[in-house]
């Protein structure tokens, strides 16, 4: 593809394309990196057939379904069920201490995409005998709407590129939690019971309140410097006292961000609100 946001001819026609999905689709391209909005940009492009970004502002203009399936392509949306299953060992030992320790205990998934990880929460609460269930309140809060129903729904579709039963396999029996039907799973009641669903912008909405645990994960690395300290900030500022945030394991904290913060597990990328 000859299109390249560096070339200063280039760059003005992306420009023009970003001012036009703030100015009339409500996306807020100044929070992520340009390198990934042009990913995800020219993707479309090719899908479109199109080789360069004022051919591709046309499309969007005309065609009244492009600008919802370039939105849903911007969004930041790469999940699975136990993503980096490693991760997860630290996050188990904290859902011990958090229910054990209070009448309630409440979890943020943020952003929590198609809702994967907070029911991946909530099925490691139900099968685990020392983490108790019933004091746990997840919360998964994501900026699109779109995908906050598809969480709501609970239901995924193994395709040539993911294998949902492969994702569940960290559960000891994923029947209990997960109704399936060929390459359809479904998550059952009991699971949804664990978990609600809100939008939520981490940059310009209000920070949460006496939250124990958030998991912001594997969103920093597509955010600009400037929105990543702001989303930090947010998610620190949610936390109670001696309350947890765990990133993405290829992640790291701004160091404006790091003071009365403690590192639980470094490589697991773990932290303690001091």
């Amino acid at each position: 593809m000859s299109s390249n946001p560096t070339d200063p001819s280039e760059n003005e026609s992306f420009q023009r394309l970003l001012a036009h999905l703030e100015r009339e689709l409500d996306f807020e391209s100044s929070y992520y990196n340009e390198s990934y909005l042009d990913r995800r940009i020219s993707a479309r492009m090719r899908r479109q057939g199109v080789d360069d970004y004022e051919a591709y502002l046309d499309v969007v203009r005309a065609d009244p379904e492009e600008p919802t399936a370039l939105l849903d392509s911007l969004s930041i949306n790469v999940t699975s069920f136990y993503r980096n299953p490693e991760a997860w060992e630290p996050i188990r030992e904290v859902l011990r201490e958090v229910t054990a320790d209070r009448g309630e205990a409440t979890v943020w998934s943020a952003p929590c995409s198609d809702g994967r990880e907070p029911y991946s929460l909530a099925m490691l609460a139900l099968d685990d005998d020392e983490i108790t269930a019933r004091r746990l309140r997840i919360l998964g809060t994501d900026i699109n709407a779109d995908v906050l129903e598809r969480a709501r729904r609970g239901v995924y579709e193994t395709t040539k590129t993911r294998d949902v039963a492969a994702e569940l396999e960290p559960l000891d029996d994923a029947e209990k939690y997960v109704d399936r039907d060929g390459d359809t799973f479904s998550v059952r009641d009991e699971v949804k019971s664990l978990v609600e669903f809100e939008q939520h912008d981490l940059i310009a909405d209000e920070p949460k309140r006496g939250i124990d645990l958030v998991l912001c994960r594997n969103l920093l690395i597509y955010i600009n410097t400037e929105s990543k300290r702001a989303v930090v900030e947010t998610v620190l500022s949610s936390l109670r006292k001696g309350g947890y945030l765990v990133i993405g394991m290829t992640e790291t904290l701004p160091r404006a961000s790091r003071s009365g913060v403690e590192t639980v597990d470094k490589r697991r990328r773990v932290y303690q609100l001091e």
